[in-house]
C-alpha cells in the first residue's frame, strides 16, 4: 500500500498519529545507529556460550493431534524453556523453522506458517507467558523490556537472542536427519530479537520480521507509543547511562549485519511500535529482502487478511 490509509475512519479521530509524521517515502531513509566499540565481539561471545549449551529437548505428544507435541528445552544460563513442536504426517521435515511471538507470549501454535514438509518449532522466550516463565523475570511487556537494562552483560534481551540459538538446537537435535533449510518467523518483540539474533547464526538461511520492535532505539526514544518501547522511554529519562546499553540491542543495529534472505513486514501505521523503528530494521539490511508493507500494526483494520496473506505468501516462498 502506497497511499494514506483512512485512518481516522478506522480507528476514530481522537487515536494519535501512529504514522509519526511519516509516509512511505520517508520511512524509507530511516537509518540505523553506528555499531558501539565491542558489539561484534559482544555477540559472537553470547552466541558461543549459547550453542555450548546442551538443550536436552524433551517431547510429549499432544493428544488428539498427531504430530503436536509440546516441548521444552534448556537455554542459556540453565532456562528450562517450552513451546510445541509441529512434524510433518511423515516426520520426514525437508524445512525447519524456529517461531518466536510477541510481548504478549504464545498460547498455541500459529498453523498457518507451517507448509508443507516443515517442522516447527514454536518456542517460548525467557520471562513471558506462558511457556517461557522463569522466576524473577517480570512477565509483562513494560517490565520485562527493563530487566537487568543496568549492564550488557544482564540485559534480558541478550538471553532472549540465545533463546533462538538454542531453540534451533533443540529443534535440529529433535529431527532425525538434518533439514535443507532453517528459518526464523516472528513479529513485534520476537521481529527485533530475530535481527538481534539471526546475523551471528549460520544455521539459518532465511527469516521474517513482522512489524520489527527494538530498530533505531535513538529515534524510538523520541516517539511515544503504547508499547514497551514506553516504558524504555520513562526508564531513560531517569536514567540517561542506560541509553549505552540499548545501543548493543538495537534491532536496526544488527540488521546491517545479516547476510541471508529476509522478509520484512513493517506497517505504516502503529501506535505500539512506531513504524520508523520498524523500517529501520528493512533499511539497514544490505542483502536480499523482501519488504510486504501493512497498511497498520497491532490493529485490527479493513484489508488486514489480504496484507496477511501477502506476508504469509512472502513466508512460504522463503522458507520453501
Amino acid at each position: 500500500m502506497t497511499v494514506a490509509a483512512p485512518y481516522d475512519e478506522w480507528f476514530g479521530p481522537d487515536a494519535f498519529d501512529a504514522t509519526y509524521g511519516h509516509d512511505l517515502a520517508a520511512l524509507s531513509r530511516v537509518g540505523a545507529p553506528d555499531e558501539p566499540a565491542g558489539f561484534a565481539e559482544f555477540w559472537t561471545g553470547l552466541y558461543e556460550r549459547a550453542r555450548d549449551v546442551d538443550t536436552a529437548p524433551a517431547v510429549r505428544p499432544v493428544r488428539g493431534r498427531p504430530g503436536h507435541y509440546d516441548v521444552e528445552f534448556t537455554s542459556l544460563d540453565g532456562v528450562r524453556l517450552g513451546g510445541w513442536l509441529v512434524l510433518p504426517p511423515d516426520g520426514a521435515a525437508e524445512r525447519a523453522l524456529v517461531v518466536g511471538h510477541g510481548y504478549g507470549g504464545r498460547a498455541e501454535p500459529e498453523l498457518d506458517l507451517v507448509g508443507p514438509g516443515t517442522a516447527a518449532l514454536f518456542a517460548a522466550s525467557r520471562g513471558l507467558p506462558t511457556r517461557g516463565l522463569v522466576p524473577g523475570i517480570p512477565p509483562v511487556g513494560a517490565e520485562h523490556v527493563l530487566h537487568g537494562i543496568e549492564s550488557v552483560e544482564t540485559y534480558v534481551h541478550g538471553g532472549c537472542a540465545a533463546d533462538v540459538w538454542c531453540a534451533a538446537s533443540a529443534l535440529l537435535d529433535l529431527l532425525p536427519e538434518p533439514p535443507a533449510r532453517l528459518g526464523y518467523v516472528s513479529s513485534s518483540f520476537g521481529g527485533g530479537i530475530g535481527a538481534l539474533a539471526l546475523p551471528w547464526d549460520d544455521r539459518f538461511d532465511g527469516g521474517a520480521l513482522h512489524v520489527p520492535s527494538f530498530g533505531n532505539h535513538d529515534l524510538r526514544l523520541t516517539m511515544p507509543c503504547t508499547g514497551s518501547g514506553e516504558a524504555v522511554r520513562h526508564h531513560i529519562a531517569g536514567h540517561p547511562r542506560a541509553r549505552e546499553v540499548l545501543r548493543f540491542f538495537d534491532a536496526a543495529t544488527a540488521a546491517r549485519r545479516l547476510r541471508i534472505p529476509m522478509v520484512v513486514a513493517p506497517a505504516l501505521w502503529d501506535p505500539a511500535v512506531p513504524p520508523p523503528g520498524q523500517f529501520a530494521v528493512h533499511n539497514a539490511i544490505p542483502g536480499r529482502k523482501e519488504l510486504v508493507v501493512f497498511a497498520a500494526g497491532h490493529a485490527d483494520y479493513p484489508g488486514k487478511a489480504a496484507d496477511t496473506e501477502r506476508y504469509l505468501a512472502a513466508v512460504r516462498v522463503l522458507v520453501g
